[in-house]
């Protein structure tokens, strides 16, 4: 894979008129990422700390993401950075990139405009991730005098600092977002920040972001089977905030992760746990040779086949036999025989097996 990840850059235009850049790479079934407000499609892959999310992202997909307006290769000079505005912006992108059906991201800022959309166009979302996501944005939780106070304060020294060669500005976002990145990592991280965006965009996008995130009519609305990822110890939306929205969103599969990072990084030990979980809910192309053959699904019967669809979902034995109307003991005897047909020993590698054959992607 090349720097960049062998990407391909294009451009398309929102409904008011905001060019935007938007960017595919890897292979496999497509996954879309909301936009983050700090992007650039370009110097992401020189981050280490970005370049890390978009290699695991791509490995087994192709992902699709963009820049939000207002940033990195996208239009700088844009008046309404309003979130129905950025809705309509990831709707352009999906258009442009001709998706009919696809996984999305709601990774970090990007959760609200991963949610909306998902509300607004169930047809086309098969999975929804939603990681480091509010329910509500930081003004939109009743704030205190003084928590506005401190709010305001943050905007103002983005507009102030954020363009600063001296990244002590920056620094404090970065103290939140990637708490125990190496000195390294940091550095590059505020380095990135810089070149991202303007400091009035930058304040422009968070404050959007802040004010407008509002889950808890959305929540209820989702159908799609859904993954909620947060960080016990997430310095820039609190643990509950990502509970709470695993709660409105009916089955959603609640994640808590060992970090104290928003934005993981890669030589933490919650990494691997992220990657893991992101391996066994987004459908994704074989990664494995399948040892019994392209054509062992002919060899299930129709009741292994259904027992295989709900091991796709994650459905335990006792579960299973309760949808399929058979005794727990009859559903594990049709479990082991399915193990027994695709090769496996362990109900994750059926799991991840049977959902890059396609299991498991329908109704949850």
């Amino acid at each position: 894979m090349s720097q960049d990840g062998g990407q391909k850059i294009r451009f398309c235009t929102s409904r008011d008129g905001v060019r935007l850049g938007f960017a595919t790479c890897g292979t496999g079934p497509t996954v879309i990422t909301a936009a983050h407000w700090i992007s650039h499609l370009r110097l992401d892959w020189d981050n280490p700390v970005r370049r890390s999310w978009l290699s695991m992202l791509s490995r087994r997909n192709t992902l699709i993401r963009y820049d939000p307006r207002g940033t990195g290769l996208s239009d700088r000079d844009c008046a309404d950075f309003t979130l129905p505005r950025q809705i309509e912006d990831l709707e352009a992108v999906v258009e442009a990139a001709k998706c009919d059906r696809f996984a999305l991201l709601g990774l970090w800022t990007g959760g609200a405009v991963a949610v909306n959309y998902t509300v607004r166009h169930p047809e086309r979302v098969t999975h929804l991730v939603l990681h480091a996501c509010a329910t509500r944005g930081r003004l939109a939780r009743d704030p205190t005098p003084e928590q506005l106070q401190e709010a305001e304060a943050q905007l103002k020294l983005i507009e102030l600092g954020w363009g600063n060669e001296n990244s002590a500005f920056r620094q404090l976002h970065t103290s939140q977002l990637i708490p125990d990145a190496t000195p390294e990592q940091a550095r590059a991280f505020n380095d990135l920040m810089r070149q991202t965006t303007t400091p009035a965009n930058a304040a422009k996008l968070l404050r959007a972001h802040w004010a407008g995130t509002d889950n808890r009519s959305l929540g209820p609305r989702i159908k799609c089977p859904t993954l909620v990822l947060h960080a016990r110890e997430d310095a820039r939306i609190p643990f509950e905030e990502g509970r709470f929205l695993a709660a409105l969103i009916p089955d959603a599969r609640f994640v808590p992760l060992e970090s104290r990072n928003h934005v993981l990084i890669e030589n933490e030990p919650a990494w691997q746990q992220l990657a893991a979980e992101l391996d066994s809910f987004l459908p994704a192309t074989a990664s494995v040779p399948i040892d019994a053959g392209a054509t062992f699904v002919d060899d299930l019967t129709p009741r292994e086949a259904q027992v295989l669809e709900l091991i796709a979902l994650g459905l335990d034995n006792a579960t299973i036999g309760s949808r399929l109307g058979i005794s727990e003991r009859t559903a594990r005897n049709h479990v082991s025989a399915v193990f027994s047909k695709l090769g496996v020993k362990t109900r994750a590698k059926a799991i991840v097996l049977a959902r890059d054959i396609g299991f498991g992607t329908r109704q949850r």
